[in-house]
């Protein structure tokens, strides 16, 4: 039977072995890192479950505006969309485009019922509206997700979020008519 101090030993013994043995994984190189390569299954769901975890945290205390169902943020959030996020996010109509195919992780197709990118969120509840204004906001790292929250106001990005949650009702028609931007209207920044 270990005494104490044996036990104690042993495990210090282990976590510098642990950590030794990170290090050299971690330079060493082995990891591939390109795109082109999908993680393997634990280095995924490690991440993914990281990210998710983080937004939920994150997005909890969001206040969701009341109006966001009205048709002027509708029609401002549609233009935005086009300009900024169809094209990894896609049209209706569409399946993939550059973006989609050279991009690990591929971005979700934000013109599908929200169970058929992959997520376990409702497409219209709390949750999922307080995640996605988080998302676009905030951005995600080494995810190709830029952070709009830099550049635009919450106003604008909320618009955003009113597009996103009827975008998968539209068709490519009703898109098209939606997301023109008019002649003299606020043209985005990068």
């Amino acid at each position: 039977m270990l005494t104490l101090t044996a036990y104690i030993k042993s495990l210090i013994l282990t976590a510098v072995l642990v950590l030794v043995g990170g290090g050299l994984f971690l330079y060493s190189g082995i990891y591939p890192m390109g795109a082109d390569v999908p993680h393997n299954q634990l280095t995924y769901w490690l991440l993914e479950t990281l990210r998710e975890r983080s937004i939920a945290r994150a997005a909890s205390d969001i206040d969701v505006p009341a109006n966001l169902n009205s048709s002027e943020r509708l029609l401002a959030g549609g233009a935005d969309y086009n300009y900024m996020c169809a094209d990894c996010h896609l049209k209706p109509g569409t399946t993939e485009s550059d973006f989609t195919i050279g991009l690990y992780p591929s971005p979700p197709s934000l013109t599908l019922a929200t169970e058929g990118h992959g997520s376990e969120h409702a497409e219209n509840n709390s949750e999922e509206i307080k995640r996605r204004f988080w998302i676009i906001k905030h951005g995600i790292k080494a995810s190709g997700m830029p952070a709009w929250g830099l550049t635009h106001d919450d106003q604008r990005i909320w618009n955003m979020v009113a597009f996103i949650q009827r975008l998968p009702e539209l068709s490519p028609e009703q898109y098209q008519i939606l997301t023109a931007r008019r002649q003299g209207s606020e043209e985005v920044s990068h």
